[in-house]
């Protein structure tokens, strides 16, 4: 299994503060449900040798690769505004994989065995909530939205106990680090300042590198942080994707999106959808996701003020500043994303209150999401409520006499709207029924939604199945944490 493993361990170059050395817990009989070939390619492993029979032993943790120095990593985070201590209760960090291109990954199972963070659990993981994982992530990647990603799932052979016994599995996440808010908020509530500056200044050589060596370099990372972050929510929100929860763990110093446990998309478009069976106050309801964002960032802000300034009243005055500008950054994001969504080249004052208005519509008349916007993209706008209504015709004729006063022709605006518009997401349903198939032991339909899911913006016939919204229905769709 020597072939292609590049491990190495700069975040074990930490205060021990930041993570315990822990070795996966052995499974009794790794098989891998699924590999992500592309992806072990990227990463350059050789994914003839994952598939042989020594490839399921690694990735499910029962053998480490060379080169492995496997830990658990310690963080906090406020978990539905409350701040509690917390850790990789079910996950191992093997090690950063340095890719052919020279680009740095965290290698990380998920579900590899109980660690000093488990706090009671078993550190197992149910196959469903990994594949889901592995679907969603993947999906989101070829959306083109900032991500972890998934390499593989390991089926171990054997079942965990949730409300059912269910069989048991191991993801094999692919990060740029799994670096968190909540890591800075364990460091400012546990450790010392040096730790808190070697937290950051480490930060800042992973992902900032640029910035090393500045002396405002904290300020200009918290900078950073803010602008990753107001892209990666407007991204988000321009595809309808529904996180479900954005506890301060949940949140990436990278920018990728992490975790996905009781993740969906619209299929409808309601700005007050919830779809996580434990957010029964809509904390994390989609359209509360920007504003959820800034929340977290001022928590971040807040652990740097030791580092912004000696001075405290200007450290805060510097940490407000930036955190502010969060809204208008979003703002921007969002809008150009939905310029683009619309056919719009170049801007105009009322372009945004064009595309509310819309999306006043479409909730006014329970229109489905992606479907509305691939329909103006394709011009058959005709049946439904919502394309039926007076409202809409009177909208359309607003956004088509927008569309003429710009340069560009039918067929560029057309080709600006395919490459925004996705023709498919990973729909609820059927994700759901990919799910139920694999917990029988089939796992075509997974291979098929993949296979629909991998290139979003090539509006293919063969799509055109999964793009279907689910069949009416008096239930309203749940997801769990899968813990």
């Amino acid at each position: 299994m020597a072939k292609g493993w590049n491990l190495e361990h700069s975040y074990a170059g930490l205060p021990k503060l930041f993570y315990s050395l822990q070795n996966p817990v052995p499974v009794r009989a790794p098989e891998i449900a699924v590999l992500n070939l592309p992806l072990a390619e990227e990463l350059g492993l050789d994914a003839d040798a994952l598939l042989g029979g020594e490839g399921a032993q690694v990735l499910a943790g029962n053998r480490l690769p060379p080169g492995a120095k496997p830990l658990a990593q310690a963080y906090a985070g406020h978990q539905f505004g409350y701040f509690t201590v917390l850790g990789d209760g079910r996950a191992i960090l093997l090690g950063e994989q340095v890719a052919p291109r020279g680009e740095r990954y965290d290698i990380q199972l998920k579900g590899a065995g109980r660690t000093p963070y488990s706090r009671g659990g078993d550190g197992r993981a149910a196959l469903g909530p990994m594949l889901r994982e592995y679907i969603v992530s993947e999906a989101m990647h070829a959306l083109g939205i900032p991500t972890t990603r998934s390499l593989a799932v390991v089926l171990t052979g054997e079942a965990v106990i949730r409300e059912d016994l269910l069989p048991g599995a191991v993801l094999v996440r692919v990060a740029k680090s799994h670096i968190r808010v909540g890591t800075f908020e364990y460091a400012a509530q546990s450790g010392s300042a040096q730790d808190l500056r070697a937290l950051a200044d480490y930060a800042i050589r992973r992902h900032f590198p640029e910035l090393s060596g500045r002396k405002d370099r904290y300020l200009l990372m918290l900078r950073g942080v803010i602008r990753r972050q107001a892209e990666l929510i407007a991204r988000w929100q321009l595809v309808g994707f529904v996180h479900g929860v954005m506890n301060t763990d949940n949140m990436a110093i990278s920018g990728e999106t992490i975790d996905y446990g009781p993740c969906a998309f619209l299929d409808v478009y309601d700005p007050a959808a919830v779809f996580s069976s434990i957010d029964r106050e809509g904390r994390y309801a989609y359209e509360n996701q920007p504003g959820i964002a800034q929340w977290n960032l001022a928590r971040f802000a807040e652990t740097l003020l030791p580092l912004l300034d000696e001075d405290r009243e200007k450290a805060v005055s510097l940490a407000q500043e930036a955190v502010t500008g969060f809204a208008k950054l979003y703002r921007a994001f969002w809008l150009s994303g939905m310029r683009e969504k619309l056919g719009l080249f170049n801007e105009e004052p009322g372009d945004e209150a064009l595309a509310n208005e819309l999306l006043s519509l479409m909730h006014r008349h329970a229109a489905d999401y992606t479907n509305t916007f691939l329909a103006l993209t394709f011009g058959n706008a005709k049946e439904g409520a919502l394309f039926e209504s007076s409202a809409f015709q009177s909208w359309e004729k607003k956004w088509r006499q927008r569309l003429q006063r710009q340069e560009e022709g039918e067929e560029q605006v057309r080709d600006r709207m395919k490459n925004a518009n996705p023709a498919v997401i990973p729909r609820n349903h059927r994700v759901e029924e990919a799910l139920k198939a694999a917990g029988q032991g089939s796992f075509s339909k997974l291979s098929q939604l993949m296979g629909a899911l991998a290139k979003p913006y090539a509006h293919l016939p063969e799509q055109r199945a999964f793009a279907a919204p689910p069949p009416p229905s008096t239930e309203k769709y749940v997801t769990f944490c899968g813990t």
